[in-house]
């Protein structure tokens, strides 16, 4: 992963990479932080407070002193804002990758004052996509930066077509830099090169890592 990074024309040790286990056990997670990525994504709540505690378990449970040195987790959470999860997520996550509306940081600010949050941009126009529109986002990093959060810069999911996508990392940048805030979060498994070029200093990467993410399985009612 570092190596396509360089390929692309970034600094490796600069892009951070969050290895996004959404879908994967805890042990990926634990696979992770031995690779030595401590920044990990989940995109459901229950998954990663799931994965919290089993993480923190087996750690309990590692006495070896050979047992290899792990970095601590630093949990991204990459789903859209539910304000009804934020209690039971506020104290582990941190960094809030997907905050769209002013409301879902008001609900971040009440428990965890200070947080560090990035305003997802919609840059598809797709009516199922989480986001703002590009238009939205001074006036929402305003109100998050009124609410005392620590709003650090911007996110989004790029369009499927490279041009598009292009289109789409270059406009995240400049709004960016418009607004003094240093973190793009942008580029995944397929795009990662369009998005490095394009000035991404954080891609959120799971299938390249982890391979083909298993079926979810559904519970019968």
């Amino acid at each position: 992963m570092r190596e396509r990074i360089a390929v692309a024309g970034g600094d490796p040790t600069a892009v951070r990479v969050v290895a996004v286990t959404k879908g994967f056990g805890a042990d990926a997670v634990r696979a992770a932080l031995r690779a030595g990525l401590g920044d990990v994504g989940e995109n459901y709540a229950q998954e990663l407070l799931a994965k919290d505690e089993a993480v923190r378990t087996a750690r309990r449970g590692d006495s070896s002193d050979e047992s290899p040195v792990e970095p601590e987790v630093r949990w991204h959470f990459l789903g859209a804002v539910q304000r009804n999860k934020v209690a039971a997520l506020a104290p582990v996550v941190s960094c809030w990758q997907a905050v769209a509306r002013a409301v879902e940081g008001e609900a971040i600010a009440r428990r965890r004052p200070g947080a560090v949050v990035l305003v997802e941009v919609d840059t598809t126009e797709d009516p199922g996509r989480n986001g703002c529109s590009p238009e939205q986002v001074p006036a929402l990093v305003a109100e998050l930066r009124a609410a005392h959060l620590d709003v650090r810069g911007l996110m989004t999911v790029g369009p499927t077509d490279p041009e598009g996508a292009r289109r789409a990392f270059r406009s995240v940048r400049a709004l960016a830099d418009e607004l003094g805030l240093p973190e793009r979060s942008m580029g995944m498994s397929d795009d990662l090169e369009l998005a490095v070029v394009e000035g991404s200093t954080m891609v959120r990467v799971g299938r390249a890592l982890f391979g083909d993410r298993p079926a979810r399985r559904v519970t019968a009612t």
